[in-house]
């Protein structure tokens, strides 16, 4: 874990927040998403990342998947 994320995780109190419906988890799930964009790591609950599965591999290389 590089510094930046764990400054991230210590201002939601060790909390995972989902960045798209607002979801409150003890820690980090093991069922979430992480993505880090421009730089920042967000998370995403497990009912939207399943929600955005598709968009969320369209923005991966084949070799991914």
């Amino acid at each position: 874990m590089d510094q930046k994320t764990h400054e991230q995780a210590e201002l939601t109190g060790g909390n995972a927040v989902c960045a798209r419906c607002g979801a409150v988890a003890e820690g980090i799930p093991l069922t979430w998403t992480c993505s880090v964009e421009n730089g920042d790591r967000r998370y995403f609950c497990e009912a939207c990342a399943r929600e955005n599965l598709r968009a969320i591999e369209g923005r991966l290389d084949s070799s991914w998947w």
